[in-house]
């Protein structure tokens, strides 16, 4: 019992740092997991992927332009990511393009942009913080911006819950019996922007997307209805979150791919022993056979 102490609880009694990265996890898993959720539900899982390298010039700019500024940072990447949103979608509207073709296209260019940036105007220690993050290092201020958007994306998703159901089920019955269509298609866009805004602050650029996706589609093995999915994606972040920080302290390792391992591994184990994993499924469907 000792030994489990230590290895479990030790970590997060003796040491602040610890705790913060805790609570910036659990704050990141309430609401990201949901809006990846949604995301996978409306297939739509890889634009998370391209939302998150959109923000990475405007968050690139805030670093160097105001060095460890929490507001320069935060607004630089949500106006980034908007900006990519909202351009793609004009596109889309208004060419031949889908709103997924036309969505690559300028997150590679904003990903371009924001790595010249950095490699150009910075130094690699500040590259590797704004792609990578530094979860261990979360101060108050960046705890109250993880909770004010873990708080608004939980309101926001209780608001257009059904009109965000009937989309992903039928966008276009939804656009006919209803105004909230556009609102419930912008608004949404908006908190996946936000939520990969705050995982930057923790997990940088490139892991942020990590967390909102790979719990989501591990609740896909555990949870048939949207609800019991919304519930399984969220245990399956703060569980990820709680492992990879163990993990991260007692190897010494980098704690956000370390918290991304872990999600993976999470998926991996769902995928294969789930209550509809594949091995699950041939051993019930085994059991069928011979019965």
């Amino acid at each position: 019992m000792h030994d489990l102490h230590q290895m479990i609880f030790a970590p997060f009694l003796e040491f602040s740092f610890m705790r913060r990265a805790l609570a910036g996890c659990l704050a990141l898993s309430l609401g990201a997991a949901p809006v990846g959720v949604f995301l996978t539900l409306r297939r739509m899982s890889l634009m998370g992927d391209a939302m998150a390298h959109a923000i990475l010039p405007g968050t690139a700019l805030g670093f160097l332009a105001s060095g460890l500024s929490l507001g320069a940072m935060t607004f630089g990447g949500a106006l980034a990511g908007l900006a990519v949103a909202l351009a793609s979608g004009f596109v889309a509207r208004g060419t031949l393009l889908r709103e997924d073709a036309s969505l690559a296209g300028f997150y590679l260019i904003s990903l371009a942009l924001g790595v010249l940036i950095v490699s150009t105007h910075g130094s690699n220690v500040d590259l590797l913080h704004v792609l990578f993050g530094t979860v261990l290092a979360l101060d108050d201020a960046a705890l109250l911006l993880l909770a004010g958007i873990a708080s608004i994306t939980l309101v926001a998703l209780a608001m257009l819950y059904r009109p965000l159901v009937l989309e992903c089920v039928d966008p276009g019955f939804l656009r006919s019996v209803s105004r909230l269509s556009p609102l419930a298609h912008h608004g949404f866009l908006a908190l996946v922007v936000i939520n990969l805004v705050g995982g930057f602050q923790a997990l940088g650029t490139l892991m942020a997307v990590g967390i909102m996706i790979l719990p989501a589609i591990t609740a896909r093995f555990w949870a048939r209805d949207v609800a019991g999915l919304l519930a399984a994606a969220v245990i399956t972040g703060v569980a990820s979150g709680v492992a990879g920080l163990l993990f991260s302290y007692h190897a010494s390792v980098p704690s956000g791919p370390a918290i991304i391992l872990s999600a993976g591994l999470v998926f991996i184990a769902s995928l294969l022993f789930g209550p509809r994993g594949i091995v699950t499924a041939w051993l019930r469907k085994r059991t069928h056979l011979e019965a």
